[in-house]
């Protein structure tokens, strides 16, 4: 039976360590993109966008990339949309989950590069970080995603996408233990229908990187066991959010 985490208020979650049996060994967890309370940050870029907001599904998909890494290239303060490139991003991890396939949703995961970045002199190595934690996280929560659409996970169908723009927060640089400035939006829901019956569940957390939004952890962080888990799932869309976290 795939775990599954009901949705909670944001704040007092604190921090955890944890190991992922036979994939995350000794690594500790930080705070990129965790549920738990954010400290307040100060000066945040400018913004100006609605309060809530529905994304529905279009033909849009991922612009060309590039040979340039774009976690290479210096962070920017631009907040990512809220529309089609939103939609795009979330089209790919909807085909990794239909397929169960976490090489397919790579191009929607935080690029491993910016993620040396933000932790190069806060985590003593923030490479394994990423390989043995989060990426074996994203791995296996896409996995139970997949498990979550049952036997019709194939025809299952992305409907819409809900996100509230308003719980977006620009983290600043010291915070939450990065130490470059980012924003973080939490609890997207990602609603699906199978046959007459719509469902959805959420992906925790998403941070930018150069005006783009990339999950940093699907399932939720922290989470009851080291396995892979659904966030939120319900019947019906669900509510995005709530704000928080960083």
């Amino acid at each position: 039976m795939t775990p599954v985490r009901p949705r909670r208020p944001r704040g007092g979650g604190g921090r955890r360590r944890a190991a992922l049996s036979a994939l995350v060994l000794g690594v500790t967890l930080t705070a990129c993109g965790t549920r738990s309370a954010a400290p307040p940050a100060a000066a945040p870029p400018a913004r100006s966008t609605p309060t809530t907001a529905t994304v529905p599904p279009t033909t849009t998909t991922v612009p060309p990339t590039t040979t340039t890494d774009p976690g290479t290239l210096p962070q920017t303060p631009a907040e990512p949309g809220f529309g089609a490139p939103l939609q795009a991003q979330m089209q790919v991890l909807w085909s990794a989950i239909v397929t169960d396939s976490p090489a397919a949703g790579a191009p929607a995961f935080f690029p491993r590069s910016a993620y040396l970045q933000m932790k190069t002199g806060v985590l003593a190595d923030p490479d394994s970080d990423f390989t043995d934690r989060l990426v074996a996280f994203y791995g296996l929560d896409i996995s139970a995603y997949h498990q979550q659409l049952g036997p019709g996970a194939a025809t299952a169908t992305l409907v819409d996408v809900l996100a509230t723009p308003a719980d977006a927060a620009w983290i600043g640089p010291g915070l939450c233990e990065n130490t470059i400035g980012y924003w973080h939006l939490p609890g997207v829901r990602l609603v699906y229908q199978e046959g007459a019956t719509v469902s959805s569940f959420a992906v925790d957390s998403l941070i930018s990187w150069r005006g783009v939004w990339y999950v940093v952890h699907l399932g939720p962080n922290p989470r009851p066991e080291n396995v892979g888990t659904v966030d939120d799932p319900q019947a019906g869309p669900g509510t995005p959010g709530p704000a928080g976290g960083c």
